[in-house]
């Protein structure tokens, strides 16, 4: 198709294409085409500039006529995108604007600083210039002055000579004169006397040779001067015999002459005068070493020693000296002594004073406690309804826990668990120590007992509100009024006898009475009005601790005051860190706790003592210095208790050490509250003659240090809920160290008992047989003196041993040496027989001597 078929062009007006239709417009330079496909081919048409239907300028060719927009677009879709177009316009002609806007700005700004940089060169050229100038007129000054000097000096020269001059000479002795001699005048006309008159008559003669005299001393003094001067100056080339000469002075070196000529430039431009002198506030502990001293002064260490030889202390800069020496040693230097103490880096945990407005209300934190196997975890586990007791070794509570509990009426209360287990008196106080209220368990079918006594005493010793649970209600031997009456004899009164502390009857099994002690938890919350700031620095107390194989040591935190936060830098005890994790008791992870919130806490150097406080410090350096200032008074402590003072407690110890038979052993336990607890009943365990000596506890597995510590003291490894890892059970094995693992408190108490006992001395018994009377004594060749008795009382036995008594007197014991019947050697005889008797390495025996028999019987001893 073409302009030649006397029709017009598709597209470009006629109305539309029969057999085609439009599908693009588009422009190349100032030539419109149109593509119009047929149903034969597709052809490229130009466009007519003024053809009705072409574009008029700056009109969208898509928006009149819907044949020449693309393609299944709309009339919305197409004012959408060119909205858009003149948006991204609009918006790219505000960004150049801005940009030309800025770069205007910081030019300005550039030039600004050109400005100023050049002002402060400006400045400091004139100011150069001024001191050279300065210097240059102190310069020409002195100059001045030393001509000046110079003159003056050549003036009275003159004057001495023109007076020499016009006054006669004195006479010249025999010898050689004197300086003072050839300089001092003539003597007066006045006063002279015959001699004087003589040498004054001979003085022309005479000043000859005084001239030629002085003019050769000149020419010496010249001589030696140069002589001086060629000495003074190395010439040559320098041997070792120079060097190890003793002639000649000691050089300038050209570090001397460099230095001379530093301090002339500066002193001539006016930079060396000497700068006053700072006074320092120097900080001084109760001892500080020499060098320490100095750098905290800004002195140099070598005056300080100086300064303290002058006193009479000979000490090198290493040495430590008293803080009162060195405060004389800081006021002789002129500066200020500040006493401060070692434990004045405890000051930096701060001490803040809550406002009421600030202060929150927070959970109570509420402690089960009670005997043990009264139900105290099944209780807990009821009001979680959870089930922890099933995962306790032997169905006991091992260790400490925190949880959090929300209760059906939306309040939220903290529970600590304790176990009820005599040895776990340690974790009980602290449980008492961090509680709010302690809600006592007693079972109903048992009563009070050992440990329930203890759980009042740390409660009445913390001064918490009390809540007394009486569980295993379901029970068929249930008597909560027996419980009630128990509780009369330790001064608690429950509120069903008319007492103040409330009583609630539960069961854990069957969920009985939950809700009322949930109840009377919070109704004494509500008395208490427990509140606190959650916006100061955090302060909690460690429930537990732990050393884990993968995240390292791990605290149990309870969250007394303030907000403890993901990355805070906290001092616990002898141990400091970094918050790197918080574990709720749920396993989540959390990045902050409140009040009353127990936590886990990842990021310490070290793994903590249950009880330590745990207190947020601002920075790490802090943090360290607190925890190096406790571990070292710490080991002091330690150092003072095993240290004896004194000879006789010397003598004491070693006395004691001797007759003390000790058991040594490593513990190993999971947490460190259950390492205190069983650290604690090893040490009850024992007597005067026997003890149990704990070389080592300790969190986490058995390792091999412990295994090489355990061989050199031939000890045993208790472990207690962890296991040796596979380097320190092959090492065991080679070495002949036994390793024992324990679940369960009551067997490894038991078992140390009984290994403690075998190290006790066997109790050996006499037991009395029989009585024999000496009615005559023979001597027999070969045997020795041969006593012969008759049994008055019991049996003789051969195997026994016997007592010689003479007047009711035992003058010897000792055993038998044959025991014979007639001629024969028997086992024994009977009361009323005659035999024949002979001691061994014995032969004083004497008619009418009475022989006493008896058997040892040694009994094994054990430990109560």
């Amino acid at each position: 198709m073409s302009d030649t078929d006397g029709k017009k062009p598709l597209g470009l007006g006629g109305g539309a294409p029969r057999s085609g239709q439009v599908k693009q417009s588009f422009s190349h330079g100032r030539t419109k085409s149109v593509v119009v496909e047929t149903k034969r081919k597709r052809v490229v048409v130009p466009a007519k500039p003024g053809a009705a239907g072409a574009a008029a300028p700056g009109a969208n060719p898509h928006l009149g006529d819907p044949s020449k927009r693309p393609a299944g677009i709309s009339d919305a879709e197409m004012e959408r995108r060119l909205a858009a177009l003149k948006a991204a316009k609009a918006r790219e002609a505000e960004d150049a604007a801005k940009r030309a806007e800025d770069e205007k700005l910081r030019g300005e700004d550039r030039a600004r600083r050109r400005e100023e940089i050049e002002a402060k060169e400006r400045e400091e050229r004139a100011r150069l210039e001024a001191l050279r100038l300065k210097a240059e007129e102190e310069e020409a000054a002195r100059k001045a002055e030393a001509e000046a000097r110079v003159a003056a000096a050549a003036a009275r020269k003159a004057d001495v000579l023109g007076t020499s001059r016009r006054q006669p000479a004195a006479p010249a002795p025999a010898e050689k004169p004197s300086a003072e001699q050839r300089e001092a005048p003539a003597a007066a006309p006045g006063g002279a006397d015959a001699a004087t008159t003589r040498t004054r008559n001979l003085a022309p003669a005479l000043a000859p040779r005084k001239s030629e005299r002085e003019r050769d001393e000149r020419a010496t003094d010249r001589d030696r001067a140069k002589t001086k001067g060629d000495e003074g100056r190395r010439s040559g080339k320098l041997t070792l015999s120079d060097v190890t000469a003793d002639e000649g002075g000691r050089q300038r070196s050209l570090a001397a002459m460099k230095r001379k000529q530093e301090k002339a430039r500066q002193k001539a431009l006016g930079l060396g005068q000497k700068s006053e002198k700072q006074v320092r506030d120097v900080q001084l502990p109760e001892t500080i070493v020499v060098s320490e001293l100095a750098n905290r002064m800004a002195e140099r260490a070598a005056d300080v020693v100086k300064s303290l030889m002058k006193m009479g202390m000979m000490v090198t800069m290493n040495q430590a000296i008293d803080a009162d020496t060195a405060e004389l040693v800081i006021e002789e230097f002129g500066h200020k002594a500040v006493r401060v103490s070692d434990a004045d880096v405890e000051q930096a945990i701060e001490t803040v004073t809550d406002r009421a407005e600030d202060k929150m209300v927070r959970p109570p934190i509420v402690t089960i406690m009670g005997h043990v196997d009264h139900g105290k975890t099944s209780l807990l586990d009821a009001i979680r309804k959870a089930n922890v007791v099933s995962g306790e070794a032997g169905g006991i509570t091992q260790h400490i826990g925190a949880y959090q509990v929300k209760t059906e009426g939306g309040a939220i209360v903290t529970f600590l668990d304790t176990p009820g287990h005599a040895a776990f008196t340690s974790m009980r106080s602290r449980g008492a120590a961090v509680t709010d209220i302690v809600v006592l368990v007693v079972a109903a079918d048992d009563a009070v007992m050992p440990q329930t006594i203890e759980a009042i005493a740390h409660a009445k010793a913390a001064k918490v509100p009390m809540i007394v649970a009486i569980n295993k209600m379901d029970k068929h031997g249930a008597d909560p009024t027996k419980v009630r009456t128990d509780l009369l004899q330790h001064e608690i009164v429950v509120e069903a006898m008319s007492g103040d502390v409330q009583d609630v009857e539960v069961s854990a099994k069957t969920g009985m009475g939950l809700d009322n002690l949930l109840e009377a938890i919070a109704l004494q919350a509500e008395i208490l009005e427990l509140r606190a700031n959650p916006k100061r620095a955090a302060q909690g107390a460690v429930i537990e601790a732990k050393l884990d194989v993968g995240r390292g040591p791990v605290a149990t935190v309870l969250v007394q005051n303030g907000t403890l936060r993901k990355g805070d830098i906290f001092v616990v005890g002898e141990q400091w860190g970094k918050v790197r994790a918080l574990i709720n008791d749920k396993g989540e992870t959390v990045l902050e706790a409140g009040p009353s919130v127990p936590v886990e806490v990842l990021g310490l150097n070290g793994t903590p003592q249950a009880g330590d406080v745990l207190n947020v410090v601002e920075t790490e350096a802090q943090a360290r210095e607190i925890a190096d200032y406790r571990e070292k008074v710490t080991k002091d402590k330690r150092a003072a208790a095993g240290a004896a003072t004194t000879l006789e407690q010397l003598m004491a110890k070693a006395k004691a050490d001797k007759s003390v038979a000790e058991l040594p052993v490593l513990v190993k336990a999971d947490v460190q509250g259950s390492a205190e607890a069983i650290v604690q009943a090893l040490e009850k365990v024992g007597n005067d003659e026997v003890r149990v000596r704990v070389l080592h506890s300790g969190v986490g597995a058995i390792t091999d240090t412990d295994v090489a510590l355990a061989e050199a003291s031939k000890a045993p490894i208790i472990g207690f809920n962890v296991r040796a890892n596979a380097s320190a059970r092959n090492s065991a094995h080679q070495k002949g160290v036994e390793i024992r693992y324990y679940s369960i408190i009551y067997d490894l108490v038991d078992d140390i008992k009984k290994a403690a006992s075998g190290l006790l001395k066997a109790e050996v018994r006499e037991t009395f047989i029989g009585y024999a009377q000496i009615k005559e004594v023979f001597k027999v060749t070969g045997v020795g003196m041969v006593a012969g008795c008759i049994v008055t009382e019991g049996v003789a036995r051969r195997s026994a041993g016997v007592r010689l008594l003479r007047d009711n007197v035992v003058i010897h014991e000792g055993t038998l040496k044959t025991l014979k019947r007639y001629k024969d050697e028997v086992k024994e005889v009977i009361s009323g027989q005659e035999c024949g008797m002979a001691f061994e390495r014995y032969e004083d025996v004497r008619q009418g001597d009475v022989i006493e028999i008896f058997e040892r019987e040694e009994v094994q001893r054990t430990l109560a």
